[in-house]
């Protein structure tokens, strides 16, 4: 195979070379990647089971978790990263990852992004080599011209106190701060920087020693956030890890963690849905939140305004109050791209919008969807959350529209206007019960535990939930756990429905995600579990090893209390 050349854009400066590893799936590397061994253990993922350290990963982008960050820069720390990464176009979430451990720690790797013609050089390529801009392929060969795609972005216009936090007035992690977001600014195209009314922070999950390192680096330059900042979910419950038997390897660091974003002025939230408390923003509020779900739900269910930003990214911004005006912040950006039609459907249950969700993300792709169809039905603020948190999975995209349902939903009759017709898919059930066999991969029926909250319970999901196990008992070979908020679990007691769920045999967790979620609190000798969680039934099989059984949350609450998982998918999603 002879070689080529060819000019890219470079995210992240610096000299490279390895094995190619290619696919053109993209990939989240939290929840997907292992940060202590690199291998890849999204079971979903054509690349599952290989190794990252040392190769040249080439992807079109990244998806799903905005942890994706926080695990490259673990593998950079623990001499486990890629050599290099090679993005179809550019990537924020993991070009943040390295940008930070380059800026904090001195490391880094890396980072071009080639455009679509040249991307598809990598599908049979063996070897990459990096210098800067220039890209060699199997030894190279004929210098490709540069794409215009690809030229250098201009100058970000700061403001006085912009400057004033850049030379260091307002401390070293302001300045720190400071330097990361002008890094990121350009690489997004953005001319000047916006004010932001709060924050949501996801880099307080512990996925290793840097995290930790990063977090306690920020302490130690005194660090403050200036607008209101609460915390995402953590990695351990911070009131109950020791007497739920967690090991303190993982109990005491993730707790440090969690304490260090506290001391910098952070409310100890500690929940991944934070649009479930009193402090949610509002239609057209400029924000920066980080946590997939909760991006894709403020942008598209509240209509507030939101990068998808990256862990790191996130407390920089906080404590500036300072973030880029590009994507999402921008009225053109949160425009649908693509039409995608739903069935006809009739006597479904609440499996349907997670379900619905994960699937719409793999046809969405990096692009914006307007889901057309629901209207007629009554979709809830948990059908929402459910299909956000699933979509957020298998999409790169930071937002979707569901006609007669979401804010911001255009009509076909306003997208007739554009210069160029958007591309309409149509769902068929036939496809939703191919997502559904995906998603469902235990082999028998036996269920030994019952995840539920991923996201964190609403108030609604506890009371319904409740109403499911009322006067009943589980099954004595079933675990059944709810992680949630602390402040909805507190509403939940209060509403009486903790009492009802405690005599069913409920387990709570408050703080933590089912994504941290680990023996002992998973059973030892389990061999498959039942969610609820579209985001979970994907994540599951590579973060716990168990086969996973989807089905909606009165499926869960029967199988509970059976021990057995129905013997069939629902009749509604049959074909």
């Amino acid at each position: 195979m002879s070689g080529s050349r060819l000019q890219a854009k470079s995210l992240v400066h610096g000299v490279a070379q390895g094995e190619v590893l290619f696919s053109s799936v993209p990939l989240s590397l939290w929840g997907g990647v292992d940060p202590y061994t690199s291998e890849v253990i999204d079971r979903h993922h054509p690349l599952s089971g290989e190794h990252l350290a040392g190769k040249v990963l080439v992807i079109p982008c990244g998806r799903g978790s905005c942890s994706g960050s926080a695990v490259i820069m673990e593998l950079l720390l623990n001499g486990k990263a890629p050599a290099a990464l090679v993005f179809a176009e550019d990537e924020e979430i993991l070009t943040l990852g390295a940008l930070v451990a380059q800026e904090i720690f001195q490391v880094s790797i890396p980072v071009v992004s080639v455009a679509e013609e040249g991307f598809g050089r990598f599908a049979n390529a063996r070897t990459v080599r990096i210098t800067g801009t220039l890209v060699e392929i199997d030894g190279g060969g004929d210098e490709q011209p540069v794409d215009a795609s690809l030229a250098a972005v201009g100058v970000v216009q700061l403001s006085a106190s912009d400057r004033a936090m850049l030379d260091g007035q307002s401390g070293k992690a302001c300045q720190v701060a400071m330097q990361i977001i002008l890094q990121m600014a350009r690489i997004q195209g953005a001319s000047e920087l916006i004010d932001v009314t709060q924050a949501h922070i996801d880099g307080c999950i512990y996925t290793g020693p840097a995290s930790l390192r990063f977090a306690r680096q920020l302490c130690e330059w005194g660090a403050r956030v200036v607008v209101p900042t609460s915390l995402n979910s953590v990695s351990v419950d911070q009131r109950r890890w020791r007497s739920q038997g967690v090991r303190s390897e993982l109990g005491e660091p993730a707790s440090a963690l969690a304490d260090a974003y506290v001391n910098m002025g952070c409310r100890p939230t500690f929940t991944c849905a934070p649009y479930l408390l009193d402090t949610a923003p509002s239609l057209g509020e400029q924000i920066v939140w980080a946590e997939s779900n909760a991006v894709v739900y403020a942008n598209s269910v509240l209509g507030a305004r939101t990068m998808k930003y990256p862990d790191y990214l996130d407390i920089c911004i906080a404590l500036t109050g300072r973030a880029p005006l590009s994507g999402c912040h921008i009225d053109k950006n949160r425009q649908a791209a693509v039409v995608i039609e739903v069935p006809q459907l009739a006597d479904f249950d609440e499996s349907l919008y997670p379900l619905l969700g994960y699937h719409v993300g793999l046809i969405a792709g990096q692009r914006i969807p307007l889901v057309m169809g629901l209207d007629g039905h009554s979709v809830t603020a948990d059908d929402l959350k459910g299909f956000g948190a699933a979509f957020a999975t298998t999409s790169a995209a930071p937002m979707f529209h569901i006609a007669g349902v979401t804010p911001e939903a255009q009509s076909l009759a306003a997208l007739e206007g554009l210069a160029r017709p958007l591309e309409v898919v149509k769902i068929r059930l036939e496809d939703l019960y191919r997502s559904w066999q995906e998603l469902n991969t235990a082999d028998d029926r036996q269920v030994d535990i019952i995840s539920l909250g991923n996201p964190h319970f609403s108030l609604d999901e506890f009371k319904r939930l409740a109403q499911l196990c009322a006067g009943q008992r589980k099954h004595p070979q079933v675990s059944i756990m709810v992680t949630s908020g602390r402040t909805v679990f507190e509403q939940a007691e209060a509403a009486g429905a903790i009492d009802v769920l405690t005599a069913f045999g409920v387990e709570f967790i408050t703080d933590t995600c089912w994504c941290m979620i680990e023996k002992p609190l998973l059973k030892p000798n389990a061999r498959s579990l039942m969610t609820n969680s579209g985001k979970y039934a994907h994540y599951g099989p590579g973060i716990s090893g168990l086969g996973i059984h989807y089905a909606g949350l009165a499926t869960c609450a029967e199988t509970a209390r059976t021990g057995l998982a129905p013997a069939a998918a629902p009749a509604w999603i049959r074909p």
